[in-house]
């Protein structure tokens, strides 16, 4: 990367960080609020659970017509179109009458997800240098997690203005009114940088722009080994991660805390998620990314377990905070890990077929074990905590085995299979 498109970068940082930080503020606001609302449409703590997962099994769903739509027509194009589907699964969410149609809408808000992951996935790992990448991603996981931490104080204040858990609907609509203006109006980042590199001097040719690009199921079967290794325990990493955003909520129902409360809790647990972010970059970029992953899945695994022996005791809602705040402090000690072990493996001259591929499989992983958390949940809850527990220790042991353990710069992931 030449000085000039540092400094391009550099210039275009609120185009790049801030649509993202719009989405995660609003989605922040509504993600600890569903199965709230689900409750109050007459759902069960199982369907609550249900219904909330469909967050990620719709970014599941979504990974590969995000691939498809961002290959073809661009950054912008998806990102424009998503925040579409997201505005219109707000105000689904803030105006429907039933549990069917509030689950299509957070399907919906899920595969919008997906379009606005892998379009700056998928940029940053062709634009950002080796040494600063975990950094460079672990700002960008940032920006969601600001979107966590201050999402859920935003949906409070709503509530308490209002008293109707529904409300914080409006604030992800009105987040994504304004990132898409940005997206809209904004100069387009992955043009900007592309002028630069094919003026005199540049990097790119046209040539290999116009080169034809693997698909995601021939890119999978070429990296078939990596995929099972790293790329199940990164699985297990993002079904922790997801399992805790079910989890929590239902828990604090479970307990008896109301909506303001709980918004608060899981704001509060965000807010030390996102107070590490940077931190774990630099412990990526300095040292190697097993130092991030292995701790955090272990301490995860503590604090879900613990959590499951404090159901009942008299102070179960000072257990809830201090389990939340470990949640969170675990999750921000690996901040930007997926990704940026994602953007080691890809190739840089074809990356988003592979990020599709690697963002599917990690998605799995997030989709599944919230559904199967909360089944158990439905027969019992602590259980369900514990269950996790278990899949983020064997996440941990993944990584333990697979993962390399030297520094960035002289790292060595394993070649796609022939």
């Amino acid at each position: 990367m030449t000085d000039s498109s540092r400094r391009l970068l550099l210039r275009l940082a609120p185009m790049i960080y801030g649509p993202s930080a719009l989405f995660g503020l609003g989605k922040g606001c509504v993600v600890p609020m569903v199965p709230v609302v689900a409750t109050s449409l007459g759902a069960d703590l199982g369907q609550s659970g249900v219904i909330a997962s469909l967050l990620v099994v719709g970014q599941l769903v979504g990974n590969l017509p995000a691939s498809w739509i961002v290959a073809r027509a661009g950054e912008r194009i998806g990102m424009l179109l998503a925040s579409v589907v997201a505005l219109a699964g707000a105000v689904g969410v803030a105006l429907g009458a039933n549990l069917v149609l509030l689950a299509v809408c957070v399907f919906g808000i899920g595969v919008s997800t997906a379009t606005y992951n892998l379009a700056r996935h998928a940029f940053m790992t062709t634009r950002v240098p080796v040494p600063f990448r975990a950094r460079a991603l672990s700002l960008l996981g940032g920006t969601f997690r600001l979107g966590a931490f201050t999402g859920p104080f935003v949906a409070a204040g709503m509530i308490a203005l209002t008293g109707d858990p529904r409300s914080a609907a409006w604030a992800f609509a009105i987040a994504l009114a304004l990132a898409g203006a940005l997206i809209g109006f904004g100069p387009d980042p992955e043009r900007v940088l592309q002028r630069s590199e094919t003026e005199p001097g540049g990097a790119a040719s046209g040539a290999d722009r116009l080169a034809p690009r693997p698909g995601v199921w021939r890119t999978a079967s070429a990296y078939r080994s990596t995929l099972a290794t790293v790329g199940v325990s990164a699985a297990l990493l993002s079904g922790a991660r997801t399992a805790r955003d079910v989890l929590l909520p239902l828990w604090g129902v479970s307990i008896g805390a109301d909506a303001t409360q709980i918004a608060l809790v899981v704001g509060v647990s965000a807010a030390i998620d996102f107070a590490l972010f940077y931190v774990s970059g630099q412990v990526m970029d300095r040292f190697s990314r097993l130092w991030a992953a292995v701790p955090s899945l272990v301490a995860m695994s503590a604090a879900f377990i613990t959590l499951a022996c404090t159901h009942d005791v008299p102070s179960a809602f000072a257990w809830f905070v201090g389990c939340a705040a470990g949640l969170g402090l675990a999750n921000g000690m690996s901040s930007g890990i997926i990704m940026t072990v994602g953007a080691d493996l890809a190739p840089m001259d074809h990356p988003a077929s592979f990020l599709a591929a690697w963002r599917t499989l990690v998605d799995t992983g997030g989709a599944l074990t919230p559904v199967a958390v909360s089944a158990v949940a439905a027969l019992s809850l602590p259980a369900a905590c514990v269950i996790a527990g278990v899949l983020a220790l064997g996440g941990a042991a993944g990584f333990w085995r697979w993962l390399p353990r030297n520094p960035p710069a002289v790292q060595a992931f394993p070649k796609p299979s022939s």
